[in-house]
Formats: structure tokens, C-alpha cells, sequence
């Protein structure tokens, strides 16, 4: 398949910088998500309808939507039950009747969310609204607790799901990287306004899986798996030996020597919040350095790179000789960090694809300038990290 590619079309693809749209990309804004433009051009070139695909560190799970929206096989998992969720949310097909009750029911609760009644509020997860119960926060943290302590009333668990996801964009828009905390009034605007643009985009991402599915006949398609799991063991997970080899496996890992905030949300400055979590139900408790292969304040980063060989020979046992991994990196110095990682592939039983008609660097791989990191690069000049490399592999 490598030598059907279509240079011109995958290059476009890789280098695009349209901002993040369509289907369901803008249920929330996960940290480092890859462009749905590379994803999809990289899932059309190396895979067919029906084939499956595998993303091992799915984050926002933007290869799953796109897996789905081109009528292919997709499972993915991540360690975070924050991924998870939102994954879930993006990837579930909603009807006109779930978009229904879902809309009458943040109707009801926007007339009812009376800041002034008192509120009993249980224990359980209260650890994470740390920094949310602060003056300029308090009214955001109780709007918050009035909508989650009665969204148990929506029957089916994908309303549910869908409503605490219009719940979570909406806060992450008030909350995270605020200096000033946008009013009730204008919280709850917001709040239509997701409810609004989110339910559009469920109803396209359920339009283009039933297009695709019409279209190549596809009767055989699976539901998108998504698993709170390592990488690391995946071979041995049940749930994963009872399907095909994937034909493709694409994914962004994390990324060395570089800092991405996985699990918190910063609050007026850089207070840290796990409030995500306490939202989408889901107890966290975990450091930083459970989401990015460990600490990456380490000058060797030693324990990334053992973490690293271990996720990636657990993917080789379950790879196919026509397998193709295919990954979106970037290393704070990549003089170093790149030729580590690429010696963490080979150990682990990778070798790398070398395309010469995509290359676009000396050392003949496809690099990329990161859309959304343009004004650290504005300000700093073009940071290592500012620049992701594709790579390409296969089985030895």
C-alpha cells in the first residue's frame, strides 16, 4: 500500500493549518489533539473500509471520530479516564429524540439554577473542585453542582454523557487559563450556545457514519472501542486479542521534554484544577507524571524512555507484518530526544519507513509547524517543540 500514497494528497493533510472543526472535534479542546485534517488523510492512505485501526494514546480521541466517520474498525485506549470520556462523548451516535431531551433538559435547568437556594451537596469527589471554591469562583462551582446533581435524571446513558459534556466545554471555557471569571449570566449563554453547536456536530458525525456505512455497504462495522487502559500490556487484554490486527496504527504519544497539562485545568493564573474530572464523575488523584511517561523534569528522561520501550513492545505483539504505525511527535531538543526515540522503536522491534517523496527536512522526514502553538513561537522564536515530526514504521 505504501507505494499506491499519494504524495501531494498526504502532504496537504500533514501541513494543514485549518483550525479544528466539523463532526464532533469541538466537544472539548484536549490538550496537544492532533489536527481531524492529519488523521483523516493518514486513516485514507493506509487503510480501507472496514479495516481496523488502533490508537494506543487516543487523548481527545480525534482518530477515532475520523476512523468512524470513513467507515472503519476503531479501538483506542489512554490511561485517562478524562480521554475516555470525551472520546466516548465524540464518538456516540446520538438521535433527534436523545438531541431532545437533552435540550429540554438545560432548559429546565437554566430556569431553575437559582444561585440563591441552598444546595446539598454530597462528599463524594469534592477533592476535585480544589480552587473553584473561592470568591471570584463560587458561583461557577455552585451552577456547576445544581446541573451535575440532577443530570442523573436523563434516562440513557449516552444523554447523559452528551449533557456533561456540554457541561465540561462550557467550564473549561470559563475556567481554564481565565484571569477573570465570566458571569453567571454569561455562563449560562455559553452554555446554549455548546448545546447548540455540539448538538449540530453529533448530527453530522452520526450523518457521515450512516453515509459511509450506506455508501461501501458496510454491515460489519463495530461500535468505536474505547479503553481505560496502558499500552503497556495491551497484548494481553482480552478485549483487544479477540480483534483483527490492526492494518493501522496510528497515534500522538507524549511528547519528551515537553510540558502538557493532561488532567488539570488552571484557574485565575496557575492554580490547578482536577475539576474535569469531578464533572464527567471520575475520581483522578493522579500526578502529571502518570500521563506523560514519567517525570519530565529529568535531563536524561531515563523513565520516558523506559516507559516508552515497554508501550511499544506490548503494540508490536499485536501488530501485523502490514501493520503501519504512524505518529505524531515533538521533542523539546530533538538534537538528542529523536534519535533516543527512534532507537526506543528499533529496540522494540520497529523499523522505520523512510518516504522521499513526503520529506521536507535534511534528515528526510516530514515536519510539521504546530498551528495552535504559533504564539509561543511569535514570542519565543520557533521552538523545538513548536515542530512535530511524522514518523513512519513497520514490523522488522
Amino acid at each position: 500500500m505504501v507505494a499506491l500514497l499519494k504524495p501531494a494528497v498526504l502532504l496537504e493533510g500533514i501541513h494543514s493549518t485549518e483550525p479544528v472543526a466539523g463532526l464532533t472535534h469541538n466537544f472539548y479542546r484536549y490538550p496537544a489533539r492532533f489536527s481531524p485534517q492529519f488523521a483523516r488523510v493518514i486513516i485514507s492512505e493506509f487503510t480501507r473500509p472496514g479495516d481496523w485501526v488502533l490508537d494506543p494514546f487516543m487523548g481527545g480521541g480525534t482518530s477515532l471520530v475520523e476512523a468512524c466517520a470513513l467507515g472503519r474498525n476503531v479501538v483506542g485506549c489512554d490511561v485517562n479516564s478524562l480521554a475516555v470520556f470525551v472520546t466516548k462523548a465524540k464518538t456516540s451516535i446520538l438521535s433527534e429524540s436523545d438531541l431532545s431531551v437533552v435540550a429540554r433538559w438545560f432548559h429546565a435547568f437554566l430556569e431553575e439554577s437559582n444561585l440563591r437556594k441552598r444546595l446539598e451537596e454530597s462528599t463524594p469527589l469534592a477533592e476535585s473542585q480544589k480552587n473553584l471554591r473561592t470568591r471570584r469562583t463560587w458561583h461557577m462551582r455552585k451552577l456547576l453542582a445544581i446541573a451535575l446533581q440532577h443530570v442523573q435524571s436523563l434516562g440513557l446513558a449516552r444523554q447523559r454523557r452528551f449533557a456533561r459534556c456540554v457541561l465540561l466545554r462550557t467550564a473549561q471555557w470559563a475556567l481554564d487559563c481565565r484571569s477573570e471569571i465570566p458571569s453567571a449570566a454569561d455562563f449560562r449563554c455559553q452554555l446554549v450556545e455548546h448545546l447548540q453547536e455540539m448538538s449540530q456536530g453529533a448530527r453530522q458525525f452520526a450523518y457521515a457514519v450512516a453515509h459511509v456505512s450506506c455508501v461501501h455497504g458496510l454491515k460489519d462495522v463495530s461500535k468505536p472501542i474505547c479503553i481505560r487502559r496502558s499500552a503497556i500490556g495491551i497484548e494481553s487484554d482480552r478485549r483487544i486479542c479477540a480483534l483483527p490486527r490492526p492494518k493501522l496504527i496510528l497515534t500522538s504519544p507524549p511528547y519528551p521534554g515537553v510540558h502538557v497539562l493532561y488532567h488539570r485545568w488552571q484557574v485565575l493564573g496557575r492554580r490547578e484544577t482536577p475539576a474535569p474530572f469531578w464533572i464527567i464523575n471520575s475520581k483522578d488523584g493522579l500526578g502529571a507524571s502518570f500521563y506523560t511517561f514519567g517525570d519530565r523534569k529529568q535531563s536524561s528522561l531515563a523513565s520516558y524512555y523506559s516507559t516508552a520501550a515497554e508501550a511499544f513492545k506490548s503494540l508490536a505483539k499485536i501488530a501485523g507484518r502490514d501493520t503501519v504505525i504512524v505518529q505524531l511527535i515533538a521533542f523539546s531538543d530533538p538534537s538528542w530526544q529523536l534519535p533516543a526515540f527512534l532507537g526506543v522503536m528499533q529496540d522494540s522491534g520497529f523499523s522505520e519507513l523512510r518516504l522521499p517523496t513526503l520529506a521536507n527536512a535534511e534528515d528526510g522526514r516530514v515536519w510539521r509547524l504546530v498551528p495552535n502553538r504559533k504564539w509561543y513561537a511569535d514570542q519565543r522564536g520557533v521552538l523545538s517543540s513548536s515542530k512535530e515530526v511524522v514518523l513512519f514504521h513497520r514490523l522488522q
